[in-house]
């Protein structure tokens, strides 16, 4: 009987997929949960001279002897090494922020033509409408909610216009966490973490979390300064004390990533490529925004400072194109391309409303479809076929079990991976197995969002408001802008999928908001 027999699966703590992240021959040892589902006996990886064995879950101790257990084969095919990984997360960047997803005023030729190489994703979503609780799920596969890492660090305080408190959320990745660094180093790849970091301070730096290097990664989710010299008083952004003059952060980090490559181009690499653009404040190079203003705006693109970030974001990815195919490793070099939740589509401080999500309705902070749906790109050499595109709906908490099975590495016993694997969707093979996707975010955020929870199956989506239990429902496919509500016209649907993400919450111990006692009503003032 196969490892990924539902005979074999018990649930878990939710309804989803039974992915193994194995792809090649497999002995039973002990098991670990990925996709929702738990493994009553896991695997060990052969490949002729060494595997890897998985051990049971234990204290932090594990992570010493998780790099130890490197595994010698690669997925499909045995070779020498694992492939190369580049991830590149921009912040706040829209669903439609980018020409091959649509814009006609921002220019990304260098990102067009990745996805012209790859496979663009068309509904792919950030685990959270926000920023620290995504990077979160990219570096765990898990739900922020099952994290109790909910809003950005250390998010929005209560006030009395607010009709309920937040809960009492973690303020930095658990160290008991195994991160996507961790488990890659245990391949043998060398780590990297350069950008923005915003999952804790001091104590939970990414240094602690399994990258061997940190470039400009700390506890802030903005920049000290878009320009030299990166600091503020008398802070500085980590291992950016010293810089050029009149240098851009986009261009320094771009130009940190590039000597990591070098430095590591004989063994395997993760580089995780975290641009602080294209957050405010907007700052971009004066000769890119002076380009923009010449240029006439489309109808929902108008913000020539934005253009001109976004355009520093596309010249990083073509550098680093070309930086690969210099040293001839863009043949064996995973890249991916994403934002961490939807662009900033109302007035948040100077130069703003940064952009418009339309035909996306709303943005950042909200868990309408322009919050939480984002440009997706992978490409992965040899097996993504060029232009293919793809239109399963997935999440940020994917990339996790997705990366681990391209190199290689298995979960640990008894570690809980809400995500699953996306490499049959690459390959083009076969379908993900997965009921729904999930949001919890009982916050109220900066943007005007208010605090909800949302489920998407299939086409539908609902969307339920935690002040006064109100849901919302809307077929994506006939409906992207969710202008038309289906609640009232299809109430048997709405209590089912209102009860399947009840279910959920209750499930992933998922945390609860509670009265305000400072509220104080708009009808009493």
């Amino acid at each position: 009987m196969s490892p990924t027999d539902p005979a074999k699966l018990t649930p878990a703590t939710h309804r989803g997929g039974e992915r193994t992240i194995s792809a090649c021959h497999t002995v039973p040892l002990v098991g670990g949960v990925v996709g929702g589902w738990v493994h009553e006996q896991g695997q060990r990886r052969e490949s002729g001279r060494c595997s890897l064995v998985i051990l049971p879950t234990g204290s932090r101790f594990l992570r010493l002897l998780l790099t130890l257990l490197l595994c010698c084969v690669g997925v499909g095919a045995a070779v020498s090494s694992p492939p190369n990984v580049i991830f590149i997360l921009i912040d706040d960047l829209g669903w439609t922020d980018l020409g091959c997803f649509g814009s006609t005023f921002y220019k990304t030729p260098h990102i067009d033509q990745l996805a012209a190489r790859g496979m663009k994703f068309t509904d792919a979503y950030a685990a959270c409408p926000v920023c620290s609780p995504t990077r979160a799920s990219i570096m765990t596969g898990k739900y922020p909610a099952r994290l109790h890492l909910t809003d950005w660090l250390p998010g929005r305080r209560d006030l009395p216009a607010q009709k309920l408190a937040r809960p009492r959320i973690r303020q930095e990745l658990p160290l008991e966490e195994i991160a996507l660094a961790e488990a890659l180093k245990a391949r043998g790849y060398a780590t990297a973490h350069i950008g923005k970091w915003h999952l804790g301070g001091k104590g939970f730096e990414p240094e602690k979390q399994g990258f061997d290097l940190n470039v400009a990664g700390d506890h802030t989710g903005t920049p000290l300064s878009y320009f030299y010299p990166f600091r503020r008083d008398k802070a500085a952004m980590p291992r950016l004390e010293s810089s050029a003059e009149r240098e851009y952060l986009t261009d320094r980090l771009t130009a940190e990533a590039e000597r990591f490559i070098e430095q590591n181009r004989n063994q395997p690499f993760f580089l995780y490529l975290a641009h602080y653009a294209v957050h405010i404040p907007l700052r971009a190079k004066q000769e890119f925004i002076d380009e923009f203003l010449k240029e006439a705006p489309s109808r929902t693109h108008t913000n020539a400072i934005y253009a001109a970030m976004i355009a520093s974001v596309d010249e990083s990815v073509g550098r680093l194109v070309r930086k690969l195919d210099a040293l001839k490793l863009s043949e064996h070099t995973i890249l991916c391309f994403t934002s961490d939740n939807g662009g900033l589509s109302v007035q948040e401080g100077p130069n703003t409303p940064a952009t418009s999500n339309a035909p996306l309705r709303a943005g950042k902070g909200y868990l309408y479809e322009g919050g939480i749906r984002i440009p997706l790109i992978m490409h992965w050499p040899g097996v993504t076929k060029a232009g293919a595109i793809c239109r399963t709906p997935v999440s940020s908490i994917d990339h996790y079990p997705t990366i681990l099975e391209i190199a290689g590495a298995l979960p640990v016993a008894g570690q809980i991976i809400d995500g699953v694997s996306l490499v049959p969707l690459l390959r083009q093979t076969g379908s993900i197995r997965r009921e729904a996707i999930y949001w919890h975010y009982p916050h109220y955020s900066n943007q005007g969002g208010r605090p909800g929870a949302a489920i998407r199956r299939g086409d539908f989506k609902l969307i339920e408001f935690y002040e006064d239990s109100r849901v919302e429902l809307y077929n994506l496919a006939q409906d992207q802008g969710e202008s038309n509500d289906l609640a009232a016209r299809m109430p048997e649907l709405s209590r089912e999928l209102s009860q399947e993400l009840s279910n959920w919450r209750r499930a992933i111990d998922a945390q609860r908001m509670t009265p305000n006692p400072e509220y104080k009503s708009p009808l009493l003032q």
